[in-house]
């Protein structure tokens, strides 16, 4: 598990274009799952296009502190960060 902000958005620089699976604590006991494809990496942010079949919507976007708390859990493919 990365420990720095630096190094998680470091991790997904590097897989730009990968398919992604994000799993995303919505409240008490609630989880939401999304596919998508990560594309963008901004300073503060990563942004994740959604499969439209599965998702009303096109993209979403989650900060790296997300992945840090784990409010946002990401694995690419087989792999989890």
């Amino acid at each position: 598990m990365p420990t720095t902000l630096a190094t998680i958005k470091k991790n997904l620089e590097d897989r730009i274009g990968a398919p992604i699976m994000l799993v995303a604590q919505t409240g008490r006991k609630r989880q939401t799952q999304r596919k998508g494809i990560l594309t963008e990496t901004y300073p503060s942010v990563f942004v994740v296009d959604l499969d439209p079949e599965e998702n009303s919507f096109e993209r979403v976007s989650y900060s790296y502190s997300d992945v840090l708390t784990r409010t946002v859990e990401i694995e690419f493919l087989s792999e989890a960060i």
